[in-house]
C-alpha cells in the first residue's frame, strides 16, 4: 500500500512539524508509518520522503537513493555530484550540522512539487543527529549528494521547500528539464540563462 504525496500548497508542508515523543518513536503506529512511508517514497520512485509529505506533522524521514537510480547516469556527473547508493534508513527528530558550508548547485527536485526542477544550491557536507527506527540516537556525516537529501529533507520538516532555496530562473518542467538542460552543466545553464557564475 502506498499513501498520497501531497503537494506544493497543502498547508502541512508549510509548518514547522512537531517532535515525536520517545514512546511515539517505538510504536507500532510509527513502525507502521515508517514502513507506508517507505513503500511509497519506493513506488514514486524517490531517494527521500517527509512525513509532511504524506500529510503527517512529525520530524520523521525515510531515506534511500539505490543504486539502479544511478544505472545508465554518466559515471562523470555521478562523480560531480558525489553520488553514491545510501541505504534504506529512518530519521526521527533530525538535527543538521553544515560540516562543509562549500556551496554545491545542482537541479533539484521534489515529490511534493511533482513535474519540475530547479538549481539549487546546498552545503556539501553535514552530520546528522537523530534517532533510528528503534529510539536510538545516532549521528552520521553525509557529503555531496547524500547531504543534498539530507537538507531538502530535514528543510520539509521546518516547511521549506526547495522553490524556497531554487535560483527561479533555473525553475523548469520535467519535460524541458530533460530536452534543454539535462545533458549540460551547472555553469553552462548559468550562463544560457544569463546568471552570473
Amino acid at each position: 500500500m502506498v499513501l498520497k504525496i501531497v503537494q506544493a500548497g497543502e498547508p502541512v508542508l508549510r509548518q514547522r512539524a512537531r517532535d515525536l515523543t520517545p514512546e511515539e518513536m517505538t510504536s507500532p503506529a510509527t513502525w507502521q508509518l515508517i514502513s507506508l512511508m517507505r513503500d511509497t517514497m519506493r513506488d514514486a520512485p524517490g531517494v527521500g520522503l517527509a512525513a509532511p509529505q504524506v500529510g503527517v506533522d512529525v520530524r520523521l524521514v525515510v531515506i534511500e537513493d539505490r543504486a539502479e537510480y544511478m544505472a545508465g547516469l554518466p559515471a562523470a556527473d555521478l562523480a560531480a555530484r558525489e553520488r553514491e547508493p545510501v541505504d534504506f534508513h529512518v530519521l526521527i527528530n533530525p538535527r543538521l550540522i553544515v560540516e562543509d558550508a562549500t556551496p554545491a548547485e545542482f537541479q533539484e527536485g521534489c515529490l511534493s512539487v511533482s513535474g519540475f526542477l530547479a538549481l539549487v544550491r546546498r552545503a556539501r557536507g553535514v552530520r546528522v543527529e537523530a534517532f533510528d527506527e528503534n529510539g536510538q540516537p545516532f549521528s552520521r556525516s553525509a557529503r555531496g549528494w547524500y547531504a543534498r537529501i539530507l537538507q531538502h529533507e530535514v528543510d520539509h520538516l521546518d516547511g521549506t521547500l526547495y522553490i524556497d532555496r531554487m535560483e527561479p530562473r533555473s525553475f523548469s518542467t520535467l519535460d524541458n528539464h530533460r530536452r534543454h538542460w539535462a545533458s549540460r552543466q551547472v555553469a553552462d545553464i548559468r550562463q544560457a540563462l544569463g546568471l552570473t557564475p
